[in-house]
């Protein structure tokens, strides 16, 4: 899981700077996410945790955010206006990105590493007064994995996963649709 999800989520962070005073925000707190407020919890910023879910709502907490806001809330979201300095998007679902792009401070960036397919719907003033930017990443460099993982060991950042037997992969995929796994599945053939 640090070879896929990890490097993905811990890449922008190398990438773009991401400073240990920076209000950060993570949209998804799924197999992306809950390694991302880990990684972000331990580089030492302010991590807020966007969830759907309120029973994720606590597990967020427990995982490293400091807060949460509902993504379902468009109240919520609005009241976040000029928060964030990065927002790290592990979603590939379509939201209205043009709330989550007003919760950006001047020069925040959203930042996308979950697949979004649908076309993404943005104004441009909020994007141009405001110097906002949105950018997306896949993994990293192998010089950023062997940064990750000493990143990883100094912090004891884990990934949480459930395995399952690989002649058990019919009952490890209904898990995964279902939306009931925590966080990553693995299966081993052991």
């Amino acid at each position: 899981p640090l070879f896929c999800g990890g490097i993905t989520v811990f890449n922008p962070l190398v990438q773009f700077d991401v400073k240990s005073t920076d209000k950060v925000a993570v949209i998804g707190i799924g197999g992306l996410g809950h390694i991302a407020l880990k990684f972000l919890n331990a580089w030492g910023c302010e991590v807020t945790a966007f969830t759907s879910s309120e029973s994720k709502r606590q597990e967020a907490l427990a995982l490293g955010a400091h807060k949460t806001l509902n993504s379902r809330d468009p109240q919520a979201i609005e009241a976040a206006a000029g928060s964030f300095d990065f927002i790290l998007s592990t979603v590939n679902v379509k939201l209205d990105w043009n709330l989550y792009v007003a919760t950006l401070k001047p020069r925040g960036r959203l930042h996308f590493v979950g697949a979004t397919l649908e076309p993404l719907d943005l104004g441009v003033f909020p994007l141009i007064m405001a110097q906002r930017s949105v950018s997306g990443s896949p993994v990293g460099s192998p010089a950023t994995i062997a940064q990750m993982l000493e990143f990883a060991r100094r912090h004891d950042i884990r990934p949480q996963v459930e395995a399952f037997p690989m002649d058990d992969i019919n009952a490890a995929l209904d898990h995964l649709r279902s939306g009931k796994a925590r966080y990553r599945v693995v299966l081993s053939n052991v």
